[in-house]
């Protein structure tokens, strides 16, 4: 069973100190399910991707912005859970920040 703190104290140290300024891992995986804990430095954004058919973004630690191209689907900070966009999206950390991200995959 994952220790979300611990992780979150984990990924938060070495996405301070990786020169591409994020970590993650999967935590969990079962079917369709995945859930994967990604920690970004301040200013690191995750590409613009596609989304899978259910997702959800659960914030652990800081606060992050979900962009759809010219526009942000919103700002998220700790203790929020967002289900996201189905369409192509990115993340960029506002501040040192950890989400667990929740997918579904057909």
């Amino acid at each position: 069973m994952a220790n979300l703190r611990e992780l979150t104290e984990s990924h938060l140290s070495t996405a301070r100190t990786d020169k591409h300024g994020r970590s993650a891992a999967l935590v969990a995986n079962d079917g369709p399910l995945r859930q994967t804990v990604i920690a970004l430095r301040e200013g690191t954004r995750l590409a613009e991707h596609n989304s899978p058919p259910a997702a959800s973004l659960q914030v652990l630690a800081g606060r992050v912005r979900v962009d759809l191209e010219e526009e942000s689907q919103g700002e998220f900070g700790e203790g929020e859970l967002w289900i996201l966009t189905h369409e192509r999206h990115s993340v960029l950390a506002l501040a040192d920040s950890v989400f667990l991200l929740t997918t579904v995959t057909s």
